[in-house]
């Protein structure tokens, strides 16, 4: 066989994207019809954010990372059509956040993420 049957997914684009404070990179990874759910301390499992679509992925994405904050691609693992990563994150101020992230591709490109952030209280 020796071919993968899934378009792959660009991994070092989302290194680049999240370390490299680019909204716009890490942008370019999601389908114009992605949806992404955060789960944090502020949006629980039983009323998550949910983002529809590439223009309010945008808005968020601008927001997080127009912030004053390091942000750290930890792992990332590939299998298939799906991806899982761990990013960290810390405020100048030396509160921190870890985020965990799943997320199910199509055609090489996030169409389902699932986020869930905790937060240094």
């Amino acid at each position: 066989m020796g071919t993968a049957a899934f378009p792959t997914f660009d991994t070092e684009a989302l290194r680049q994207g999240i370390e490299g404070h680019s909204a716009t990179a890490l942008l370019s990874l999601y389908a114009d019809d992605a949806e992404l759910r955060v789960i944090d301390r502020n949006t629980q499992p039983s009323h998550p954010m949910i983002k529809h679509g590439r223009g309010e992925i945008a808005d968020m994405l601008n927001d997080v990372y127009s912030r004053d904050m390091t942000h750290k691609l930890e792992q990332c693992v590939i299998q298939d059509d799906h991806v899982a990563y761990t990013e960290s994150c810390e405020y100048p101020d030396g509160v921190r956040v870890l985020a965990s992230s799943m997320m199910a591709l199509r055609d090489g490109k996030i169409v389902e993420q699932t986020l869930v952030q905790a937060w240094d209280e």
